[in-house]
């Protein structure tokens, strides 16, 4: 994948924002922990990470549903990108997992063990571009009690009692299952390959299209995948259980779409009536507002999965239970109903594909980039199946699931998430701005532009701050820095006296400045600060309660 910016210049840039950033941090969240050397070694470009750029990952694997156990291979195709370098290359893999042996053409490669960190010795001459190193591993890989929010490998059963395994590993990375460079800044350029080997009785399913199936001697099956486009570490997934498979075509923005729907078999008609069309109604609805789907080259597809859901990329995780709402049983967490009216899971996940696949935080701390999107894409399309105010009423409802109990930004280069109102507060945020620009237009724009100029790309949130700032003509840095780099909730604070109304914002910093919308004022903006600002009301407009427009999060007190 494309990086945003030269590679030193992000050590300095990431260096310098965790020593902005953790004194602030640290003033609202007191009961910070304090990083391990781990911590930094997984979440940081360290020298053995920085001097060589992924190009490739083929990947094997052949698991063992009996013993919850794993035997594969990792051969990374990379470029040398830094002439004088270290002579350890870091791979990520963790315990109880282990390296069994390095070979590189053909030799075999001595390398140590720090926990869940190997360091491998290679040669300091090294050809600059089109490098590979063949890596053997096996052991017990970590798995997952409550996938996806735990991470590592699922064995479940299915309904009827069958083997059913797979892997969700978001937060703490795809190095739970097989060996790779856990970071999130570099992605292999050139895509990735995964050789699935289950027993013959299962199907098994990976990123990209499918290459080839084999039928092996020993009553096993080969399913060998690819995909073309960069991805990141934990978007490469895997699934195997007993699929039938469901094809469809989509004329979308970029022409013919392959869809792919791998189902367990029982669950086919419900695919069929469900899953299907709302699939077919979330894509159109994101390709108008986001831009063309971003991998035709590798097709769509939707998988059924023993969790509720993930953005394995172009192997979309489903586990929404077919039923439309908010949760696998039906339920509005909006308590608005138009939650209702869509499955999230469906709309959610997809929406990824452009906010999380396409486009991808650099740091874990920025999750909120991938999560935000995602969550405003939920409001889109409900917003076009039923109208701006559903969607808005849809986005109002979900500002009081906002736990604010610390900013949605984490401490960068430690592989740390934030708080999880990544996900609605940072929905929230560009709620606002797109309320604030006040053209459709122009925002959608905005978004297909991100997804233009930033496709197969890396990014920080200071480029995706500084990019709608400049694409919509409005400084937008106050709203970033308050809503997203602290756990304050601004506070308008009014006062009502012959016929005027006083206002301010307070509970917030200095330079916050966010014009809204209120009853008294209806159409016209108000453009509050922490500083006393009046505004005389009309007497048609004063007989009612004093409110905030429902586009905005904020806090209204009534002072004296």
């Amino acid at each position: 994948m494309q990086i945003s910016f030269i590679v030193s210049k992000k050590i300095v840039f990431l260096f310098v924002l965790h020593l902005l950033f953790y004194p602030l941090l640290a003033q609202q969240n007191e009961t910070l922990r304090t990083p391990t050397k781990q911590d930094t070694l997984n979440g940081s470009i360290t020298p053995e990470r920085v001097w060589w750029d992924i190009q490739h990952y083929a990947l094997s694997v052949k698991p063992d549903y009996l013993n919850k156990s794993i035997t594969g291979k990792n051969e990374i195709e990379y470029n040398v990108i830094n002439s004088k370098h270290s002579d350890l290359m870091q791979i990520d893999l963790v315990s109880p997992l282990k390296i069994d042996s390095v070979f590189q053409q053909g030799k075999k490669i001595e390398y140590t063990q720090n926990q869940n960190i190997w360091y491998l010795k290679l040669p300091q001459k090294q050809a600059s571009k089109n490098n590979k190193i063949l890596i053997y591993y096996s052991g017990k890989p970590t798995e997952s009690i409550k996938p996806p929010w735990d991470g590592g490998l699922v064995w479940a059963k299915d309904s009827l009692n069958r083997p059913w395994i797979s892997v969700a590993c978001q937060y703490k990375g795809a190095s739970l299952w097989y060996p790779c460079k856990n970071t999130m800044y570099d992605e292999p350029d050139k895509g990735a390959s995964i050789s699935i080997t289950v027993p013959d009785t299962l199907t098994a399913i990976g990123n990209g299209r499918l290459v080839s199936q084999i039928k092996n001697r020993d009553n096993t099956a080969t399913y060998n995948w690819e995909v073309k486009n960069p991805i990141s570490h934990y978007g490469i997934s895997f699934y195997a259980g007993k699929y039938v498979n469901i094809s469809q075509t989509f004329k979308g923005e970029n022409g013919k779409l392959d869809m792919d729907f791998w189902i367990l078999d029982y669950n086919k008609a419900k695919a069929e009536s469900h899953l299907i069309p709302g699939t077919i109604t979330a894509i159109k609805s994101l390709e108008h507002w986001f831009g063309p789907y971003p991998f035709y080259e590798d097709g769509f597809k939707i998988v059924d999965a023993p969790y509720i859901g993930m953005e394995h990329q172009s192997a979309i995780a489903y586990g929404g239970g077919y039923k439309n709402g908010t949760n696998k049983k039906g339920g509005d967490i909006s308590n608005t109903g138009w939650g209702k009216k869509t499955d999230k899971i469906i709309v959610h996940e997809i929406s990824h594909e452009w906010f999380g696949n396409n486009i991808t935080a650099i740091d874990i701390a920025d999750r909120w980039i991938q999560e935000g999107f995602a969550g405003l894409g939920e409001e889109l399309v409900i917003a076009d199946l039923h109208g701006r105010k559903a969607g808005n009423e849809f986005m109002a409802g979900r500002f009081r699931t906002i736990q604010n109990d610390k900013p949605v930004i984490a401490r960068y280069g430690i592989n740390e998430d934030g708080s999880n109102d990544n996900y609605v507060k940072g929905w929230a945020v560009l709620h606002m701005i797109d309320t604030i620009i006040n053209n459709d237009d122009k925002f959608r724009k905005i978004l297909r532009g991100i997804n233009q100029d930033f496709h197969n790309k890396t990014v920080t949130t200071n480029e995706i701050e500084t990019y709608i700032s400049k694409k919509s003509g409005i400084d937008f840095d106050y709203l970033f820095d308050q809503y997203l780099r602290t756990n304050k909730v601004p506070v308008l604070e009014y006062k009502y006296k012959n016929g005027e109304l006083s206002y301010r914002y307070s509970n917030c910093n200095s330079n916050f400045s966010m014009p809204i919308k209120t009853n008294y004022s209806k159409d016209n903006w108000l453009f509050p600060s922490t500083s006393w600002k009046t505004f005389k009301v009309d007497n048609e407009h004063s007989s009612s309660d004093f409110k905030i427009d429902i586009n905005f999060y904020l806090t209204l007190k009534q002072v004296e």
